[in-house]
């Protein structure tokens, strides 16, 4: 029925996108909390909600795909193009944050134990991280918000370099453990792609890109 009416059917994907990216934001939130301390019930949950976001971007895509077929407007199609790519980028988020929590369990398992310096860090990460979506998800998309996720993104990006090479030093001086560098180095790869996604996000949906 809603195929009869692109406008109002776009006006509902757009409705449904934020409901994704509400999504992703929790997930992630929940997967930075199993850092601090892990919960069966709380993976379960990531799990679940992993799930979710798959299924949102599966039959999401489809529907726009679909939409757009039916005699759209120029500015229809691009506001069809930007949630496309707003919704693959959610679903990465979302992968980030499984990714996280697999780290949880590794750690678990394997008894794995960071360094102060390295707890102060990720704490760092998960702040500013928080901060991009917090951003992105509260603000109406304009040109100040998007300035403000570009600061927030960089400065991951600066934080990225500098964390690792801290922890080239503890490497070559034997002041942690193989897997432990493993798996902070997967880490911050993984903090950073959750940056860049925000920051896709962010210019797709002020349409900053086309410009």
């Amino acid at each position: 029925l809603l195929i009869r009416t692109p406008s109002v059917a776009i006006s509902e994907c757009v409705s449904m996108t934020n409901q994704m990216g509400e999504l992703a934001h929790k997930n992630l939130l929940l997967s930075l909390e199993q850092l601090s301390g892990y919960s069966e019930e709380r993976e379960s949950q990531i799990l679940e909600n992993e799930d979710k976001l798959d299924t949102y971007e599966d039959r999401l895509g489809s529907y726009l795909v679909e939409v757009s077929q039916h005699g759209v407007s120029m500015t229809d199609i691009r506001t069809v193009s930007r949630l496309l790519h707003a919704i693959g980028d959610f679903e990465r988020i979302g992968d980030h944050a499984m990714n996280i929590c697999e780290y949880t369990n590794m750690i678990k398992e394997k008894q794995i134990t960071f360094s102060k310096e390295v707890i102060v860090q990720i704490e760092q990460m998960k702040e500013v991280c928080c901060d991009a979506l917090d951003l992105l998800l509260d603000n109406q998309a304009n040109s100040e918000s998007l300035h403000s996720i570009e600061s927030i993104e960089q400065k991951i990006d600066d934080m990225t370099e500098s964390f690792r090479k801290g922890q080239i030093d503890r490497m070559q001086t034997g002041k942690c453990s193989d897997e432990g560098c493993v798996l902070y180095s997967e880490m911050l790869t993984d903090f950073e792609r959750i940056g860049d996604h925000i920051l896709n996000i962010g210019q797709e949906v002020t349409g900053s890109v086309d410009d």
